[in-house]
């Protein structure tokens, strides 16, 4: 599944929704995705969202899509 993971860049600050960011992540599930997100990203992260298909094509139809890979 690909899940999109709103974030905040800074882990030191009161989070602020203008400030808010997305990633987009393939995980086997939400607890799963949550996980390599917080313990590889380093930012502050506020939700994890399953993406159904038609949400995933309509998040993919955006120029600016990609998949996040953590080394």
């Amino acid at each position: 599944m690909v899940y999109k993971v709103y974030y905040q860049s800074h882990l030191d600050r009161n989070p602020k929704r203008e400030d808010t960011q997305a990633f987009y992540l393939e995980a086997e599930s939400k607890p799963a995705a949550l996980a390599i997100a917080q313990a590889k990203s380093g930012f502050n992260i506020e939700d994890v969202e399953e993406l159904s298909d038609a949400a995933l094509v309509y998040e993919q139809a955006n120029p600016e899509f990609k998949l996040t890979t953590f080394a």
